[in-house]
């Protein structure tokens, strides 16, 4: 059986490692769907998301000269709709949502607000010692031989 990229399948997952799992496709091929793939939300143990013998929407990236199958779980999900804005235009009298809140409906778990905590905190500090590097001149301007 050929694959198409951009084509959705039905497959079941048949190994999980530390940086994808492999799922099994129609036809008996197997493809892979990197960590990065699993989930829209930040994935630290792909256990946490999948089981072994699990039945998964995914979605073909590419197929490459050998044979590899690279597969998304994520780009398969159905798009979020997008929330309404309220017509009234005017003050509403509550809390507006922040971006960074979940909704009322979903809970948020210590394990999601550490996450995002940690990758916030990441982007900062690597804009911050980009800045400071731009700041300082980046790596020493002297050259090899030169010294003060």
């Amino acid at each position: 059986m050929q694959f198409e990229v951009g084509t959705i399948l039905e497959g079941k997952v048949t190994g999980i490692t530390k940086f994808g799992a492999f799922v099994e496709l129609p036809g008996g091929k197997t493809g892979m769907v990197h960590i990065s793939e699993v989930a829209p939300t930040f994935v630290k143990e792909i256990r946490d998301h999948l089981t072994e013998n699990q039945e998964v929407k995914v979605k073909v990236l590419k197929v490459g000269e050998d044979g590899k199958i690279s597969l998304s779980i994520k780009q398969a999900l159905p798009a979020p709709q997008p929330q309404q804005r309220r017509q009234s235009g005017g003050y509403s009298g509550g809390r507006s949502r922040c971006d960074w809140q979940k909704p009322k409906s979903e809970p948020v778990t210590f394990e999601d607000m550490m996450a995002k905590f940690k990758q916030t905190s990441d982007e900062k500090m690597s804009d911050l010692k980009r800045v400071t590097e731009a700041k300082r001149g980046g790596y020493s301007r002297r050259g090899s031989g030169q010294q003060k």
